[in-house]
C-alpha cells in the first residue's frame, strides 16, 4: 500500500501539524519496531515529496512500521525549528506506542545524510529530556559536521555533492546561534554518555564517512552502545544522495533487524 501524507494530531500547541508518512507492510511483525524516520536532501528537500523513501519502504516490508516525518515543509530545514518538530513527532510515538505499533514496541529513531543530523541531535534530546523512551538510533552516513573537513569529504565534488552540501549546511543554521549547539552539530557535543544506542552504517566510497564513523567512536568512548558497518566500494551506497535505492538497502534491513532483536534480548 502507497504511504500517504496525513496531519499527526499532537496538542493544541503542536503549530504547524507535523506531516508524516506511516509505512506498513504484509509481512509486519506482532510487535513490530516502531521507526521514525527522516530522508535526506541536504536540508533542501522540497516540503510531502511524493515518492516513497526507498529505506522506509523496505524497512516497513521487513516488519516495521516506519513514520516518516517531513522536515523540510512550513519549519523549512532549519534548526532549531527542524528539530524541534521532529522532536514532537517522537514524543507523540513514545506515548501512543499502541497506536502506531504495539504497547510493546521498541522505539527508534533513524535517518539518512541530513536526516541522520536532525536523528542525532533527537536522540541527544531525548536522552536529556525523555531518558530511557528511545530503544536505538540507526544513522545512515548521517551529515553531522559543518566544518566539511575529514579525509573522506575530498570526494564529495566527485559525486556532484560538494556545493549542495555547502550551501545545505548555511541553510540549516541560517537562523541558530552558530553551528556549536550539540543538538544541531552532534559530531562536536561535549558530552555523548547516556544517548541511545547506534547502528552507524556508511560506505568505503561514501564522502560522509569519516564524519559518520567518527562519531560513532566518539559514541562508544563515552559508554554508548554502538555497531557500524561499512560496505565496500562500488554498491552503490551514494546513490542514496540521488533518493535512489539499491542492493545496499538489503544491508540496511538485515543490519537493523539484527540490531534492534540483540537490543530486544
Amino acid at each position: 500500500m502507497q504511504a500517504t501524507w496525513q496531519d499527526m494530531a499532537i496538542d493544541d500547541s503542536a503549530k504547524p501539524m507535523p506531516s508524516v508518512r506511516i509505512y506498513e507492510g504484509a509481512a509486519r511483525l506482532k510487535t513490530p519496531p516502531l521507526v521514525l524516520y527522516l530522508g535526506g536532501g541536504a536540508f533542501q528537500q522540497s516540503p510531502l515529496p511524493a515518492t516513497e523513501s526507498p529505506v522506509a519502504r523496505a524497512l516497513a516490508n521487513r516488519g516495521a512500521v516506519v513514520v516518516e516525518a517531513d522536515y523540510g515543509g512550513e519549519v523549512r530545514n532549519t534548526f532549531p525549528q527542524a528539530m524541534e518538530y521532529v522532536f514532537k513527532v517522537l514524543s507523540c510515538l513514545s506515548n501512543r506506542r499502541k497506536l502506531f505499533g504495539s504497547a510493546k514496541s521498541s522505539l527508534f529513531v533513524a535517518g539518512q545524510e541530513a536526516g541522520g543530523n536532525i536523528a542525532a541531535g533527537v536522540a541527544l534530546k531525548a536522552r536529556d529530556q525523555i531518558p530511557g523512551q528511545l530503544a536505538g538510533q540507526l544513522l545512515l552516513s548521517p551529515m553531522i559536521d559543518p566544518l566539511m573537513t575529514s579525509g573522506s569529504f575530498r570526494k564529495a565534488s566527485e559525486i556532484g555533492m560538494l556545493q549542495r552540501w555547502s550551501e545545505g549546511w548555511s541553510h540549516y543554521l541560517k537562523s541558530a546561534c552558530g553551528f556549536s549547539h550539540p543538538y544541531a552539530a552532534p559530531c562536536l557535543c561535549s558530552r555523548l554518555a547516556g544517548v541511545a544506542p547506534a547502528l552507524v552504517m556508511t560506505a568505503e566510497d561514501d564522502p560522509l564517512r569519516d564524519e559518520a564513523l567518527g562519531y560513532a567512536q566518539r559514541m562508544a568512548e563515552a559508554g554508548v552502545t554502538v555497531e557500524q558497518k561499512i560496505l565496500t566500494a562500488g554498491q552503490g551506497w551514494t546513490d542514496m544522495y540521488k533518493g535512489e535505492g539499491g542492493a545496499w538497502i538489503d544491508v540496511v534491513c538485515d543490519g537493523f533487524a539484527a540490531f534492534s532483536s540483540k537490543l530486544k534480548h
